[in-house]
């Protein structure tokens, strides 16, 4: 059995029903404030994009992070010890994640969690080519709700959640102090996290790196418009919209949205919505974090 084969035939698939995200959108869509489930922007193109944003020169999260675990993968991996199990939320291409694989020779089994089911499995491929003895076994599923790791895994002592990328600052406070509560209750007594989170820099280095020269975040942006005309009945005109990122200092985050570019009306799911010129949809929030935050 070839590897992809293999990692199929493991994949443990919770990926929400579509009439659940149709309920979100249309939730979203009614409020004084339109918003939209920041899941939306990982089918298998967005996911690509956002692999493009991670190389644009604005963009310094990845490079960062990197340099992070290049500096201090084997001491990470010391701390979770030879036998463990890693989990990674949101897991996308899992570049990262080989630095600490090269440091853990001896890991159990690596658990990529992703909501886009295409990417998961093509991410997951290309590690099982690269680390043919590494038990691999993808989760497609939203990690921010209850699931349950797959049950077959190999021994290991500790499971460990991988949740790098400053994805944590996508939530509001009370979002991430849930989701925090959900992966202390998930990995258990014994189980540990590892989190990437961003620090409050300045206003132009944290603008720049969501309006970025070459609009592979724009393009991200308005492909959720495009995901909701395919998936969901709409009749959206991507025209009628551009991108803004911004930083909002009271809530500390950078803060995406679409701006309509005209009075316009639009059906998504079944229902219609208006705008007037000016007025934005709220897609995605990037928590800056203090130390002392």
């Amino acid at each position: 059995m070839n590897n992809r084969a293999l990692l199929e035939q493991r994949l443990t698939d919770y990926h929400p029903r579509d009439q659940d995200l149709a309920h979100q959108i249309t939730q979203g869509l009614s409020r004084p404030q339109k918003t939209l489930p920041a899941m939306l922007f990982y089918d298998e193109h967005g996911s690509k994009l956002f692999d493009d944003i991670c190389e644009q020169p604005e963009y310094y999260p990845t490079r960062t992070e990197i340099s992070i675990m290049q500096a201090h993968a084997e001491e990470m991996v010391k701390l979770m010890g030879d036998t463990a199990a890693i989990a990674e939320y949101g897991s996308g291409s899992s570049i990262k994640t080989r630095l600490l694989l090269d440091a853990a020779p001896n890991l159990a089994a690596y658990i990529p969690i992703d909501i886009s089911r295409e990417h998961l499995l093509n991410s997951a491929e290309s590690l099982a080519n690269a680390y043919p003895n590494l038990y691999i076994a993808p989760v497609c599923a939203d990690f921010t709700q209850r699931f349950d790791f797959p049950a077959d895994l190999p021994a290991h002592e500790h499971s460990i959640i991988y949740f790098p990328g400053s994805t944590i600052g996508n939530f509001t406070e009370p979002q991430a102090a849930n989701l925090l509560q959900l992966i202390r209750s998930e990995v258990g007594e014994k189980g540990l996290l590892l989190l990437g989170v961003d620090l409050r820099k300045d206003r132009a280095t944290l603008e720049a790196a969501y309006n970025d020269a070459a609009g592979v975040t724009a393009a991200f942006n308005l492909n959720v418009l495009t995901r909701l005309n395919r998936e969901f009945y709409g009749d959206i005109a991507l025209e009628n919209f551009e991108h803004s990122a911004h930083f909002n200092e009271e809530f500390s985050r950078i803060e995406m949205h679409l701006i309509s570019l005209k009075q316009q009306t639009f059906s998504v799911a079944g229902k219609t919505y208006s705008m007037r010129k000016g007025e934005t949809i709220h897609t995605e929030n990037s928590h800056k974090y203090t130390q002392e935050m």
